[in-house]
Formats: structure tokens, C-alpha cells, sequence
């Protein structure tokens, strides 16, 4: 099958015949009165795939080599997206260029174009570009108001792709520890509270809700400290002078020794308030992990990272995360915490479409 080529590597096919058999084997281009107009994703892979042959506007056979470098020098990005709506093609999906914010709308196996609704969004992008968390925080709302799935298809710099299914999740668990009567007493010694208390042991300690129950004492957080403080559940006090610690001199302490104490402690604060146990997430290399009910009877669902919501980071590091958070059968969730104390979860997770 015959066309034209242009410029910029979009191309024309004006027999009917040819045009309806490229149009009906796939949903390539769009049907008009002059013929089947594809752009230039639809033109080089046909062409690549031997399925049409284009000429220039002198009749001279433009090959397909020579078509893709056309693409390149059309949209310098295209070489990364046509990784992908290549991939996506030969899964067997319609895929259709998007005016969306994204690279890609890509229709159900199936899927007839203009009765089926896109089942995708698929953003394209290379290894090499940032990790942009407010970016991807909106591209998440917009793809769940229109009820689409999110894909963020990744090409590394060998052109290897892996996809990514990022939601807006709302985690929850069934963990309402009841509140002590009386505060009890805990200590501070230079990066962590210990308690004493057989009481305050009992009820803060039972089923791994808070801390780590060693021997006859808790152990606890300076974030688990700080928010339990908060809260009227514990008494701070200082190991050597044994005077009260304030809530401003324990936060103070903790923000010499940790670097992003505040929008960790905003990112436990919510997470317990959705009712799951918070636990640290180091040996994991996550700020926490997170149990929806007894840790006791339970393995932790989530690896939480928390930062602020114009987070950015290096795409490898963000992949690791998310690698090392399957390896262990949890999903991995950054935890934003906006200015005004408001924290959005964002999930991404490893997928194949």
C-alpha cells in the first residue's frame, strides 16, 4: 500500500480501497475525504512493519530509515514515545497519540475506536528526566476523574521499557488503640524514649501498636514519642535531669537528628489516623512500613516514603523502591505532605499491560 509522505513524517494514503484495509486492521489514522491521514507514530510503524510503502511529493520512495529520522527532526522527544506506542502495538492494543497530558490513549484488547473507551493513559518517558511528584500527583487525580488507569512507561537508556500503574490510593486499617486514663511516663535519651511503666507498657506496647517491647521496657520512636506526647498519652521526661521535655524541645532534638522531621511526623500522623500501626520502614529502605491491623497476625501492606509535595528525585531511585517494595509483597506509597499539613498518597507499582 502507497502513500505520501510529508515532512514531518505524517503521511496520506488516498486509495479508498488501501485506505479502509489500514483503517479496519487496527484503527491507524484518520478517514477523511482526501483519505487515511496517520500521524507520524501510525507512518513509521507501518512502514517499519512493511505495511505501507510512502513516496515524497516527486514520486521518490522515501525508506523507512529515513522516515524515522524525519520523526526526529519533526518532535526530538519522539524517539522515546515511539518506544513505547511500538511496544503497545505489538501487545495488541489501538493506541492513539493524546492531546492529554500524556503520551498516549490506549483502548482495551478488543476495542473499537470510537464505541470503546480508553482503558489507558500512558505517559512516556526516558530514564534520564525526574521523577516529578506534583506532576505525577496531578496526572493521577486527572487520570482517576476520568476514570482511566495511569501508566508511565519508562525507557531506560537501552531502550528497555517498564511500566508503572500509578493511583491515588486511600490506605486504611482496623487499628483504634483505646487511650490511657493517665500520660505515662517515658524517657529521653539523646535519639530515642524508652518507658518503664507497666501500664503505659501494656496498652502502648500490645500487639507491636507502638515501639519495640524489649524485656521490661518500650522503646520508642522520637516520631512515635512526639505524636503520643501530642496526644496526652505520654509524659516526656529527661533521663538525666529528669525534667519535663516540651513538645518544642523534643522536636527540636529529633530535627538535629533527622534531617525532614516535621513531614515525617505529619505522614505518621495521618497514617495512624487511617487506622494502621506505623512502623519504621529502614530495613526496607523506606521511612515506614505500614500494618492494616495486629502486626502481631499481620504482615505490613505498605513501604511509605514521606516528603514534601514538590518532591523530585532521580528516576533509579524511584524504581528501586518500588522493586525492593514488590520483592517483599508491599506497595509502595510516597506520602506528600503539602504545606497546609494536608498529605496525599501516591502509589506506583511495577506492572506488564
Amino acid at each position: 500500500m502507497t502513500g505520501l509522505a510529508h515532512a514531518d513524517a505524517t503521511a496520506l494514503l488516498s486509495d479508498p480501497g488501501e485506505s479502509s484495509t489500514i483503517y479496519a486492521r487496527g484503527f491507524y489514522g484518520t478517514l477523511g475525504a482526501e483519505g487515511l491521514a496517520l500521524d507520524r507514530y501510525e507512518s513509521v510503524y507501518l512502514a517499519e512493519s512493511g505495511r505501507v510503502e510512502l513516496a515524497d511529493d516527486r514520486g521518490r520512495s522515501v525508506a523507512w530509515p529515513a522516515l524515522f529520522r524525519r520523526a526526529l527532526k519533526a518532535d526530538t522527544g519522539f524517539g522515546v514515545r515511539y518506544v513505547v506506542y511500538r511496544d503497545l502495538r505489538q501487545r495488541g492494543y489501538v493506541v492513539r497519540a493524546s492531546p492529554l497530558p500524556v503520551s498516549f490513549a490506549v483502548l482495551p484488547r478488543g476495542g473499537v475506536l470510537h464505541k470503546t473507551p480508553s482503558k489507558f493513559w500512558v505517559g512516556a518517558e526516558t530514564e534520564r528526566a525526574p521523577f516529578d511528584l506534583a506532576r505525577t500527583l496531578d496526572l493521577a487525580d486527572r487520570a482517576q476523574g476520568a476514570k482511566k488507569s495511569l501508566l508511565l512507561a519508562l525507557v531506560d537508556e537501552e531502550s528497555d521499557l517498564t511500566y508503572y500503574r500509578v493511583r491515588r490510593p486511600t490506605p486504611s486499617g482496623s487499628q483504634d488503640p483505646k487511650p490511657l486514663p493517665t500520660p505515662a511516663v517515658a524517657w529521653l535519651a539523646r535519639d530515642r524514649v524508652t518507658m518503664f511503666d507497666p501500664v503505659g507498657l501494656d496498652a502502648l506496647g500490645k500487639a507491636g501498636a507502638y515501639g519495640s517491647r524489649i524485656g521490661a521496657r518500650l522503646e520508642l520512636s522520637l516520631i512515635e514519642a512526639e505524636a503520643l506526647r501530642a496526644s496526652g498519652q505520654i509524659e516526656v521526661r529527661d533521663a538525666r535531669s529528669g525534667r519535663i521535655v516540651t513538645g518544642e524541645r523534643l522536636c527540636t532534638r529529633a530535627r538535629r537528628l533527622e534531617a525532614g522531621f516535621d513531614v515525617r511526623l505529619v505522614a505518621y500522623r495521618a497514617l495512624r489516623g487511617r487506622g494502621l500501626v506505623v512502623k519504621t520502614g529502614f530495613k526496607y529502605g523506606a521511612h515506614f512500613r505500614a500494618y492494616p491491623r495486629d502486626p502481631e497476625h499481620a504482615h505490613a501492606r505498605y513501604l511509605v516514603q514521606a516528603v514534601g509535595a514538590e518532591h523530585t528525585a532521580p528516576w533509579p531511585e524511584v524504581a528501586g523502591a518500588i522493586r525492593v517494595a514488590q520483592g517483599v509483597r508491599k506497595e509502595f506509597l510516597f506520602a506528600a505532605v503539602l504545606p497546609d499539613g494536608t498529605v496525599r498518597f501516591l502509589s506506583l507499582e511495577r506492572v506488564r499491560p
